[in-house]
């Protein structure tokens, strides 16, 4: 019993969440187009996101089952059946009094600041990923602009490439001329042991 309102409860706030203000109108249809939502859901969360809809569904037919308003006490009948005097009338405005609540949305709010949160993070990415589609279209017009390797000499390939070609004049090196091998060489390890006083 106890698992089965925990469930309807998180439904409850889920839900609440989707369906704004739903304690001022009757719901009609639903307000979320599920084929546009499931376009977007990743192939591997498929199966959760079939279950968050069952739960919906479940949650909005539970409330169409019931009336739109509370049905309404005749009063006077029972006042004429009951004979303590005032009994009804005490009951009637308890009744009258009692007030429920609709549950708080505290939801929206946090779902409205994670939107723009990622309005903001995909714009960020969109930027930058424009400015790398722009660098490598450079360097793929670069790379057309050249002779094709096996065209090319080695003094082509030392214009093309300056800061991988060999260069036994200006810049020395030993086989395998890889920068581990070179005379002065230093790894990032201990670079980082001199930054800190290690020798």
């Amino acid at each position: 019993m106890c698992r089965h309102i925990r469930l309807v409860l998180h439904a409850d706030s889920i839900i609440t969440t989707l369906f704004n203000k739903m304690a001022a109108r009757r719901i009609a249809q639903s307000s979320i187009n599920w084929s546009a939502l499931a376009e977007r859901v990743p192939a591997n969360q498929k199966s959760s996101f079939g279950a968050f809809k069952t739960k919906a569904d479940i949650y909005v037919r539970a409330v169409m089952a019931n009336p739109e308003n509370p049905p309404k006490i005749d009063w006077a009948h029972y006042k004429n059946l009951v004979p303590i005097a005032g009994l009804v009338d005490s009951f009637q405005k308890q009744y009258d009094a009692l007030s429920v609540p609709y549950p708080k949305d505290n939801f929206s709010s946090q779902v409205d600041t994670e939107i723009e949160q990622s309005k903001s993070d995909i714009s960020s990415y969109k930027k930058a990923s424009e400015e790398r589609i722009k660098n490598y279209q450079k360097e793929i017009a670069h790379l057309k602009s050249l002779l094709p390797y096996e065209q090319m000499t080695m003094e082509d390939y030392r214009d093309a490439f300056p800061e991988a070609a060999l260069d036994p004049i200006n810049k020395p090196t030993f086989w395998p001329h890889t920068p581990e091998e070179q005379v002065g060489y230093k790894s990032k390890e201990q670079i980082e042991a001199e930054k800190q006083g290690h020798h």
